[in-house]
């Protein structure tokens, strides 16, 4: 079993910065893939980044250019940069993850309870 612990979320103004992290526990060695999803209140949550083991990376357009993911696999973290915010980045962000490439996709095993980000106008 795999646990997540996110941590760093909280208020922010519009063009500031935010640091997320995810600290992975348990049987974390196996974690291929760490991913970063979000839900703004009344929407669907929806895929902002991921990056696999071997450092591949992906974002959504959403968040390209602006976001920035990384993964430390000997510490079993991954943290989400995040710059030039805007209020529509206003979400519970999640950490999740997977022994399997799952993409975009909702279908990770793994999850974290979450951690709200707020950014004002």
């Amino acid at each position: 079993q795999v646990q997540l612990v996110e941590s760093g979320g909280g208020l922010a103004q519009a063009g500031g910065s935010l640091t997320l992290s995810c600290a992975a526990s348990g049987r974390a060695f196996n974690l291929y893939v760490m991913a970063w999803f979000r839900q703004a209140p009344g929407k669907d949550r929806e895929f902002v980044a991921l990056i696999t083991r071997g450092g591949t990376i992906s974002y959504s357009d959403s968040v390209k250019g602006r976001f920035t993911i990384s993964r430390d696999n000997a510490k079993n973290t991954a943290s989400l940069q995040m710059n030039i915010l805007r209020p529509e980045d206003t979400a519970v962000y999640y950490c999740a993850a997977d022994a399997s490439y799952s993409g975009t996709r909702e279908s990770y095993n793994y999850w974290g309870q979450g951690t709200q980000v707020t950014v004002s106008s």
